[in-house]
């Protein structure tokens, strides 16, 4: 029979409709034996009501696991921020924090109802030169020294009084509590720049799984894991404080996507497909530098990053917690991309500072990527209840 277009409108779409009632309809009543099982309302994870405590001996997110999204926000303190002005401000967006953390509005929210969702919410401080100097106090950080071989550093991702990183499970999340922070900062400093950047999201990959950046590496398979006595040495000093380094790092991806798959390992001293050394299996093997090829050469080139990253000593290592960026590509479509790079250790000097000098001097990784922004800020301890982020310096 043919069913004409008009006929589909009326009786013939009455039929056909009679037929699925009949038919399909009846068998999609019988369960499948083939179909995964549903999972119940029970066995879903419900990743928005996620709780981070805000207080504590730490600041968190430093050790927390890494949320799927980030933003480093920088101010410049306003001419006049003195020690009880600074510790006015602190006292403040501290309140702000640990209620945005526990999913509740800011005394001085307008916008109450985004701030329900805490989504596994951080809100870490950092102090840098510029603050100590306000504060009348010796800074413990001061900014790195020049790279020349690599650097191409612009003001506008560079420096910085004071650093709000702010990070969740969720963008809405994270741009909420950007705001209220932003407000309540106005009387005492200016921004002086914003980085955002994002990791999978929750639920995407097995949890600890390391992250990929968009040259489409694992990126930071040597880090200590959390939890362990290696993380704390690399990371925490008896106070409790730690130091971060922030660099944005922009990846040369036009001409990344000229290179072999092969020269491309051969840069990172990894396999792209699992992450394993060049010498290894898998993601986690130890390296063999002693390894040679058929022709006599180093399996492992003592110019990939791995090779000239690498370090032994827990007390010599840092903690990498990088964000990925992608910012709008140029007219001709040059991609705009990179990493937020945040590295956490107790002693920028003694751990950070020779890592990179030997990035700087030998890593042909450096081809394809270029630092642009650098800043460093001490982290401080973090609250007791009721208390506030810097009590122990300004006070």
């Amino acid at each position: 029979m043919t069913i004409s277009r008009r006929g589909l409108f009326t009786g013939g779409a009455a039929a056909i409709g009679g037929a699925v009632a009949g038919g399909v309809a009846v068998a999609a009543l019988s369960p499948d034996p083939t179909a995964p099982p549903i999972p119940s309302p029970a066995t879903l994870v419900d990743y928005g009501q996620a709780i981070e405590p805000f207080y504590g001996n730490r600041q968190s997110g430093v050790e927390t696991e890494a949320q799927a999204h980030g933003a480093f926000v920088a101010f410049t303190l306003l001419p006049g921020t003195d020690r009880g002005a600074l510790a006015r401000m602190m006292r403040l967006l501290s309140d702000d924090a640990a209620r945005l953390t526990r999913g509740e509005a800011p005394l001085a929210d307008t916008e109450r109802e985004l701030a329900v969702v805490p989504a596994r919410l951080t809100v870490t401080f950092g102090f840098g030169p510029g603050l100590y100097q306000a504060a009348g106090l010796p800074s413990p950080v001061a900014p790195l020294p020049a790279f020349p071989q690599i650097d191409k550093l612009e003001e506008r991702w560079s420096g910085g009084d004071l650093l709000i990183q702010i990070c969740a499970d969720d963008p809405i999340t994270v741009a909420h509590a950007q705001r209220m922070l932003v407000k309540d900062s106005r009387p005492f400093a200016t921004v002086r720049w914003v980085q955002r950047g994002f990791r999978r999201s929750a639920g995407m990959e097995p949890a600890r799984q390391t992250q990929r950046n968009l040259l489409g590496q694992l990126d930071g398979t040597a880090n200590p894991a959390s939890g362990t006595p290696s993380f704390g040495t690399a990371v925490w000093r008896a106070d409790h404080s730690t130091q971060l380094v922030v660099r944005r790092i922009r990846a040369e991806l036009e001409s990344w996507d000229l290179l072999g798959r092969t020269d491309k390992e051969n840069a990172v001293g990894r396999t792209l497909g699992t992450g394993a050394p060049l010498t290894g299996v898998n993601e986690l093997d130890e390296p063999d530098f002693t390894k040679l090829d058929a022709t006599g050469f180093p399996v492992m080139p003592d110019f990939s990053h791995v090779t000239r990253a690498r370090q032994t000593d827990d007390r010599l290592k840092i903690v990498r917690r990088p964000y990925n960026y992608d910012d709008a590509p140029a007219a001709d479509g040059t991609a705009d991309c990179g990493l937020v790079f945040a590295s956490y250790q107790s002693d920028i000097v003694r751990q950070f500072i020779p890592i990179q000098q030997r990035l700087a001097e030998k890593d042909l990784l450096n081809e394809w990527i270029t630092p642009i922004g650098s800043a460093v800020f001490e982290i401080p301890p973090g609250a007791p209840e009721g208390g506030w982020v810097g009590q122990q310096v300004l006070v």
